[in-house]
């Protein structure tokens, strides 16, 4: 089957050449050409997928967005009737695999699992090699996922308004650690120092179990981290849980409230995954797909072990992973001047 690229030009080059005052208008010539491309789309939409899909992860094996990935792998394997291979591309924030599939052919045999590291990205360099809404097909969110405030079980406090109410009391005297400058860790700090006005200091570390090892050692009283990182840490006392992040308590610490129970009403830092191709992509394509994350998302057995990643399943329209993106780049960007942190 031809391309529909080499269709377009072969009508256009008819159209060209054709007599002035032909039957078909020029209105009609346009619906014509849409038509038949639609069709080619949809008859390569029906063919695909041809080969294994490429799912490439912007981070190291073992991380929240690599696992979320494999989880999602094998179930939409089964249902297109294709293997997807899991392709870890880490480096520069999740920036290089993000402009890979930016710039890779638009047939769909290459997606990107993406994480709240890419609005964040999007947020922290000064320049990128692709737009990061827009030189994207979104397809379906996937999760979402919570961080947890901890502290050492030696802080005198031991919920959230007794947490302001030291932090007020002393300005400046506190510190916050997280995995590094420009980290989903790092800005939740930030959205808390500016949301409830507080004078508190950032330390950053190399990696979460360093910021983690800092806080059991008192070098800083107060971390940010992924529920499922320090869940363990909770229950065995070695660390204490203030409240959570996201909208509604999480089910695997549900005693531990959210910061707007807590006393703090407008704060949101939900992390979240996502798929997508590069813009451009066929649409039918992109609706087959988002009709298989749907099915595989709706299976009891994925939302169990993406439960136990400490996140919730959750499924989209490809509009409304394309919004929930866009969203986040502005609010992040906010929280960045406000913060004064440097681009990179």
């Amino acid at each position: 089957m031809p391309s529909k690229e080499l269709v377009a030009q072969e009508i256009s080059a008819e159209l060209r050449t054709a007599p002035r005052g032909a039957s078909l208008g020029i209105r009609g010539s346009v619906t014509a050409i849409a038509i038949i491309l639609a069709c080619i789309d949809s008859a390569a939409a029906q063919d695909w997928p041809t080969r294994p899909i490429r799912l490439v992860v912007g981070a190291s094996a073992g991380g929240g967005t690599d696992i979320s990935a494999r989880l999602i792998a094998q179930p939409l394997a089964e249902i297109l009737g294709q293997a997807v291979v899991v392709e870890n591309r880490a480096g520069a924030a999740g920036t290089t695999a993000a402009e890979a599939v930016a710039k890779s052919p638009k047939d769909g045999h290459t997606a990107y699992m993406m994480s709240n590291a890419h609005a964040i990205s999007a947020v922290m360099y000064k320049s990128l090699r692709y737009d990061p809404v827009n030189d994207f097909q979104m397809v379906s969110m996937v999760a979402t996922a919570c961080l947890v405030l901890v502290a050492a079980p030696a802080f005198p406090a031991s919920d959230l308004a007794g947490v302001l109410a030291a932090v007020r009391a002393s300005p400046g005297k506190f510190n916050f650690g997280s995995a590094g400058v420009g980290t989903t860790q790092h800005f939740a700090g930030e959205l808390m120092k500016q949301t409830a006005g507080l004078n508190i200091t950032h330390v950053p570390y190399r990696s979460t179990p360093a910021a983690v090892t800092g806080l059991r050692t008192g070098e800083v009283e107060f971390v940010f981290e992924l529920v499922q990182t320090v869940q363990g840490q909770i229950q065995m006392g070695e660390l204490k849980a203030i409240a959570v992040t996201s909208p509604k308590r999480n089910p695997m610490l549900a005693d531990v409230p959210t910061f707007t129970e807590a006393g703090m009403p407008g704060y949101d830092v939900t992390s979240w995954y996502g798929l997508a191709f590069a813009a451009g992509t066929a649409l039918p394509i992109v609706h087959k797909t988002n009709k298989a994350m749907q099915e595989l998302l709706g299976r009891e057995s994925v939302a169990k072990q993406i439960l136990n990643l400490g996140a919730l399943v959750r499924s989209s329209t490809p509009d409304e992973l394309k919004t929930h993106i866009a969203g986040e780049i502005a609010k992040w960007k906010v929280v960045r001047e406000k913060a004064g942190i440097e681009q990179l």
